[in-house]
């Protein structure tokens, strides 16, 4: 039985740095396929003349491959005038020796027209601009974490344990400490009391003994140029963040509503959800299918009738770890006991890090809804599912099977 070519008209577009191939299949009543190919540059020029030939074959419908950021720009072009799957090269990789360009294309293209092709998510053309900025201040907030491991390390080296006495070695009284070591390294008998809070005034002899180190020029050099570095990285954050703020303003009800979940309390944190997600739910059927995109659930593989073991998949790895944070969080809390328990529950059977991603999955799951149903969190509906029905009953086998696993032996009521 042939498949069903559910596009008559569609194109197949092979994606490259400089230049992309782009392959028509127009398919009459009687199922012949016809193919026109035509390779374009990826000049902005090119584009748009990508875009009129596919207008003037009446080709609406529109399959890529997502190769590294090239995709982008093509897809900026096309977005408005084309409908456009974006596909993992591993869905649509064509067989090894008989791999060209315009093969690759009629292969895309041919998928494509019987529906083959599992398209990935993409929000609109404003979200991914909140998406792109988001995902630069995590970058940013990595390099300042970084320079912060750096100074510390070079505190270490010379000796100087602050670290030990004060919490946030970045702190404002670690900070002036600091300052004044660098004014004269080879000094560090200085009065500390003008540079600390008054809160750490009884404090003061251990602070004397942890500066009492030895730094060479060379790594007070070091210290200058990370510190300067770490100042700059502070204030590209802080500009970064003004703009995302800007941009993330029309979204300010949705914000709400994901600012009431447990555990989100950080603004950023909500926006970084809208960021990831979008807005409209109508994107997911399911809250499983999110949860499955962000990468949650654990993969099948099965065989043979038997199921292997399986880890969650690599998808998600911006909105994952944030929910998995978040998770971490909510769960050493009293405040939501429908969370904590379910928690407690999970990691008695199955350890702490299968319990998180439980309850990850849990959080993204209640999102999921707020965000469709248009309403706060309620902990109510967890609440009422977590009550244990009246009349529950199970056999003496069935309760002789619970207590084996619980690893209790059974014996008979004589021994």
């Amino acid at each position: 039985m042939a498949l069903k070519i559910v596009y008559k008209v569609c194109c197949g577009i092979d994606v490259h740095k400089t230049f992309v191939v782009a392959c028509i299949a127009s398919t009459n009543n009687q199922g012949v396929t016809t193919y026109k190919r035509h390779r374009f540059s990826t000049y902005t020029k090119g584009l748009k003349e990508l875009l009129q030939w596919l207008l003037e074959f009446n080709c609406k419908d529109v399959c890529m491959e997502s190769t590294g950021k090239y995709w982008i720009p093509v897809y900026n072009v096309l977005e408005e005038n084309c409908s456009i799957v974006l596909a993992h090269p591993k869905y649509v990789k064509a067989i090894r020796g008989k791999k060209t360009d315009k093969k690759d294309a009629k292969w895309i293209a041919d998928l494509f027209k019987h529906d083959l092709v599992a398209g990935s998510f993409m929000p609109p053309a404003d979200i991914r601009q909140l998406r792109d900025l988001m995902r630069y201040r995590y970058k940013l907030t990595c390099f300042m974490s970084s320079e912060k491991n750096r100074l510390q390390n070079c505190l270490t080296v010379s000796n100087i344990q602050l670290g030990n006495i004060v919490s946030d070695t970045f702190g404002k009284s670690s900070k002036r400490i600091l300052d004044k070591i660098l004014e004269n390294p080879q000094d560090t008998s200085f009065d500390i009391e003008p540079s600390i809070h008054s809160s750490m005034k009884g404090k003061i002899p251990e602070l004397e003994l942890a500066i009492d180190g030895y730094i060479t020029p060379e790594q007070a050099g070091k210290l200058k140029i990370i510190k300067k570095h770490f100042e700059d990285l502070e204030s590209r954050k802080t500009e970064l963040e003004e703009l995302i703020l800007a941009l993330a303003s029309p979204y300010q009800q949705k914000l709400d509503l994901i600012l009431t979940a447990p555990s989100f309390k950080n603004i950023f944190s909500a926006i970084t959800v809208i960021s990831e997600i979008g807005v409209n739910m109508e994107s997911f059927p399911s809250a499983k299918h999110l949860c499955s995109w962000a990468g949650l659930t654990p993969t099948n593989n099965e065989s043979a009738g038997k199921k292997k073991s399986v880890r969650v998949s690599k998808a998600g790895c911006y909105i994952k770890p944030l929910l998995v944070q978040c998770a971490n969080s909510v769960v050493k809390s009293e405040k939501h006991p429908e969370i904590r328990n379910r928690y407690l529950r999970l990691r008695k059977r199955r350890g702490h890090k299968k319990a998180i991603i439980a309850i990850a999955r849990m959080l993204l799951t209640a999102l999921y809804n707020m965000l469709k149903n248009n309403e706060p969190y309620n902990a109510e509906l967890y609440r009422k599912s977590d009550i244990i029905p009246a009349n529950r009953e199970i056999t003496v086998e069935q309760a002789i099977l619970i207590a084996k696993f619980q690893g209790y032996r059974i014996k008979s009521a004589t021994e």
